[in-house]
C-alpha cells in the first residue's frame, strides 16, 4: 500500500529524561556543594585543597557545553534538561561567588548584584514561558564565558607563583564579567518589553480590523 505524500510524518519519539546529557547536568549540581566545601575548607591558605577546588569548578563548568552539545547531537533535548541546565549553572557559579565573598576575596555587592541578575532573569523567563519565549540575550554566551574565566582565575591562587600582579588581572576579568552580566540582564528585560509591546499592538490591530 502506497503512502500519500500529503500524509503527516510520524512524530519523532520523545527522549527519556534519563539520558547522558541530563546525567551530566545532575552531576554538575551535585559537584557544586562539594566544590563549595573544598573552597571554604582551604580557608584562604592557598594550599592543595584550594587548587583542587578550582580544578573541580573548571571541570564542572566545562561540562555546560558538553551536555548541551550531546543533547542536540543525539536528539535528547528534554523539558527536564531545559530546566536543570540553567539551574546547574547558577548553583555552581553562585557557590563560587558566595565562597569568594566569604573568604573576603570578592566584594559582597558584586556577588549580590550578579546573583540577583542570574536568579531573577531565570525565574522571569520561566514565569513568562507560557505566554512568550524571550530570545537569548545577544551577549549571553559571551557573558557566560566571561564569568567562567573570571571566576576560574579568582579561584586559582596564581598570585602565589606569579606575584601580586595577578590580583590586577583578576580584577579586570571580574569587572568585564560583571559589566556583561548587568548589560545582558537589562537586554533580556528590553527584549521582553519589545515582545510585550508588539503583542499588545497586534491585539489592538486585530480588534480594530
Amino acid at each position: 500500500m502506497s503512502i500519500s505524500p500529503d500524509a503527516p510524518a510520524a512524530a519523532a519519539p520523545r527522549s527519556s529524561n534519563w539520558n547522558l546529557p541530563n546525567g551530566i547536568t545532575i552531576v554538575r549540581i551535585i559537584l557544586a556543594p562539594v566544590f563549595f566545601w573544598m573552597l571554604l575548607a582551604d580557608n584562604g591558605a592557598d594550599g592543595v585543597v584550594r587548587y583542587l577546588a578550582a580544578i573541580l569548578f573548571i571541570l564542572a563548568i566545562a561540562t555546560d557545553g558538553v551536555d548541551g552539545h550531546l543533547a542536540r547531537k543525539n536528539n535528547q533535548v528534554t523539558d527536564l534538561g531545559k530546566i536543570l541546565d540553567p539551574i546547574a549553572d547558577k548553583v555552581l557559579t553562585g557557590a563560587a561567588l558566595v565562597g569568594l565573598s566569604i573568604l573576603a576575596e570578592l566584594p559582597w555587592w558584586v556577588t549580590i548584584i550578579i546573583l540577583i541578575r542570574e536568579v531573577g532573569i531565570t525565574v522571569f523567563r520561566f514565569a513568562v514561558l507560557s505566554r512568550r519565549v524571550i530570545p537569548a540575550s545577544r551577549g549571553g554566551k559571551l557573558k557566560t564565558l566571561a564569568q567562567s574565566i573570571a571566576i576560574s582565575l579568582a579561584l586559582l591562587p596564581l598570585w602565589v607563583p606569579f606575584g601580586d600582579g595577578m590580583f590586577v588581572v583578576n580584577t579586570i576579568f571580574m569587572a568585564i564579567a560583571f559589566v556583561l552580566t548587568v548589560i545582558t540582564g537589562l537586554d533580556y528585560l528590553y527584549q521582553d518589553y519589545r515582545l510585550n509591546r508588539a503583542a499588545k499592538t497586534g491585539s489592538a490591530g486585530s480588534a480594530s480590523a
